[in-house]
């Protein structure tokens, strides 16, 4: 068998009237108008623009057809397919939606954000699926960028990113993305922000956090929550959003100097050796690593500000670092070390507290 077009003049449809391509869209759409979804979006979403009206319709529509597959306005026509329409009601053309989504401003986004905030929390009550965020859950913040191919795309701009361990730039959009997990659950989106590709990790994180704790609460984590970050967010600020909203940190730090000096004056007494339940590959020497040491001492962070000085304990991972300066054979004579730092006010353990951070990774 082969085909007697090209790939280019081949084109799939599907158009029979009597099918159903995307069934399962019933009980999930179902799901978020038993949340609240028409009645969030028609309580908080304001749009300015004319072409933002029925903005409850053309919500659901965006929602549904994402659910269904659609990752551009051109797929936003699944919903027009088939016998689709004897299932929902008020069906927009993608053409309709594209110009609805153009309408919206840096206000109504951050009004829909909101609004994913409170459909969580409506969610959560209508499916509960964080099982036990009444005794510990992790909220964990990162910062990611998108790639975008047109120069004239809004908010488009050139930012860092990591491709294949390689730090490059690329023109993209920028977001934060806050997760919310148990030990006993998957994680799940729990608030998230867009912003301009060029805009650094700590940008805006500190009213991100509590947000995201605020949703984490309102979610049903009403035990311990931890709040784990990497060393952009390393800043006072953050940290004191953490305790405003009554969650523990867990956030890197950067090796600077006084940290340095900190670890430098640990013992070698006070080293606990640890062995991960899986080997980690380790870029910079190129092995696999399955062993480790780690340690604590007390540590006060950003101790020149009075606002945002805070008292916790510095957790230390150390793992054998190659010797460039030990002769040929003579690196376990001359052990060197990696040291990677941890700033906490975790209620953990040691042990505890350092497998939890490494588990953001």
């Amino acid at each position: 068998m082969r085909l007697l077009h090209a790939a280019s003049r081949t084109h799939v449809r599907f158009d029979d009237p009597d099918l159903i391509a995307c069934a399962g869209l019933v009980p999930v759409m179902r799901l978020g108008e038993r949340a609240g979804l028409p009645e969030l979006v028609t309580e908080h979403l304001r749009p300015a623009d004319p072409k933002g009206v029925n903005a409850p319709a053309k919500v659901g529509c965006l929602v549904a057809d994402m659910l269904a597959g659609a990752d551009s306005i051109e797929d936003m026509g699944l919903l027009r397919h088939g016998a689709v329409g004897d299932l929902f009601g008020g069906v927009r053309a993608p053409s309709t939606l594209g110009s609805f989504l153009r309408a919206l401003d840096w206000g109504n986004v951050r009004q829909l954000g909101k609004v994913n905030r409170l459909l969580r929390a409506g969610l959560a009550a209508q499916a509960p699926s964080l099982s036990g965020a009444d005794v510990l859950a992790f909220v964990d913040v990162d910062s990611c960028q998108r790639r975008v191919y047109g120069p004239a795309k809004q908010g488009a701009a050139f930012g860092h990113t990591t491709i294949a361990g390689k730090s490059l730039l690329v023109r993209g959009l920028n977001a934060l993305v806050g997760t919310l997990s148990t030990p006993t659950a998957a994680p799940v989106v729990a608030a998230t922000r867009l912003r301009g590709g060029n805009a650094g990790s700590a940008r805006g994180a500190a009213s991100f956090v509590a947000e995201t704790v605020t949703t984490a609460r309102q979610t049903g984590a009403t035990g311990t929550l931890l709040v784990r970050m990497d060393s952009a967010f390393y800043s006072g600020a953050v940290v004191a959003a953490c305790r405003r909203g009554g969650a523990h940190f867990s956030i890197t730090t950067p090796l600077d100097r006084k940290s340095a000096r900190t670890v430098a004056a640990i013992g070698d007494d006070a080293w606990t050796p640890i062995r991960y339940p899986r080997a980690i590959w380790d870029e910079q020497t190129g092995q696999w690593i399955s062993d480790a040491q780690i340690a604590e001492v007390p540590y006060t962070a950003f101790a020149s500000s009075r606002a945002h000085r805070t008292d916790g304990r510095l957790v230390v991972r150390r793992v054998k670092d190659l010797n460039r300066k030990a002769a040929a054979g003579q690196g376990e004579l001359f052990t060197a070390w990696r040291y990677h730092t941890v700033f906490t006010d975790s209620p953990f353990t040691l042990a505890q507290a350092e497998g939890q951070h490494r588990d953001h990774a």
